[in-house]
């Protein structure tokens, strides 16, 4: 844990931006999940990072800033290439591993807390997947947190 992470959480959107720009970049740059962005959604970081802002400042401090429809983008993608429990499961580790990096705290708690039931809830409405399979221990499914390599310490 570095010592920037040990006293700070995360307190409102400028911090939010600092986190999401931090996992946007390992995420592109991922052989797992990097094409959905990059090849597949063509995402442009600099347009869509004020609008996923907004999309995590309303989930975390309850802010009115964001009216989108968070689902369709994602169904558009699974349309084109299937998007796995394995796939969100890498989501999710790149998530808590920017998150950790910068921040402890409650918020920053909740923000991995959130960041896991929207990849689990996502699963499941596009592949019309059971949650309790994905997350049973020896499944194909979603990957637990307990397994995640960025996690470990050596």
């Amino acid at each position: 844990m570095n010592q920037f992470a040990a006293d700070n959480d995360i307190s409102g959107r400028a911090d939010l931006t600092v986190v999401l720009r931090r996992f946007y970049t390992a995420a592109f740059a991922d052989r797992r999940i990097g094409p959905f962005f990059t090849e597949i959604a063509g995402t442009d970081l600099e347009v869509h990072l004020p609008r996923i802002t907004d999309f995590w400042e309303r989930a975390l401090f309850r802010t009115a800033g964001y009216g989108r429809d968070a689902f369709g983008p994602h169904a558009a993608l699974h349309a084109a290439r299937a998007m796995t429990a394995e796939d969100f499961g890498r989501w999710v580790q790149l998530w808590n591993a920017a998150v950790d990096g910068l921040h402890r705290g409650p918020n920053a708690e909740r923000a991995k807390a959130t960041g896991e039931r929207i990849a689990l809830a996502l699963h499941q409405r596009l592949a019309g997947a059971d949650p309790a399979l994905l997350l049973r221990p020896g499944s194909q499914g979603f990957v637990p947190l307990a397994a995640l390599e960025l996690r470990t310490t050596a």
